[in-house]
């Protein structure tokens, strides 16, 4: 994996030049210097972030038999009937 660093100037003036650098490894975009952001190829991407989880994962994560969920109820004037006269 090659990691490439190249400023913000140089990213906005060959966007082309970064893509290709991102196929073999992120691409760090300076802005003044310092690290602002990373170009990573989708699929890295995918892997760093790991697989999509769902609602049921979130609920069923150790710790959340702490969270208090009470929604407030909805009661009567919150659907009106439209006036289409």
């Amino acid at each position: 994996m090659t990691v490439t660093t190249i400023s913000s100037r140089e990213f906005n003036q060959d966007v082309s030049r970064a893509k290709r650098a991102a196929e073999a490894g992120p691409v760090f975009v300076t802005d003044r210097g310092r690290p602002a952001y990373v170009l990573l190829q989708y699929e890295a991407y995918q892997r760093l972030a790991g697989p999509p989880k769902s609602l049921l994962d979130a609920v069923a994560m150790p710790g959340s038999d702490d969270i208090v969920f009470d929604p407030p109820r909805m009661g009567a004037g919150v659907f009106q009937v439209p006036d289409l006269t």
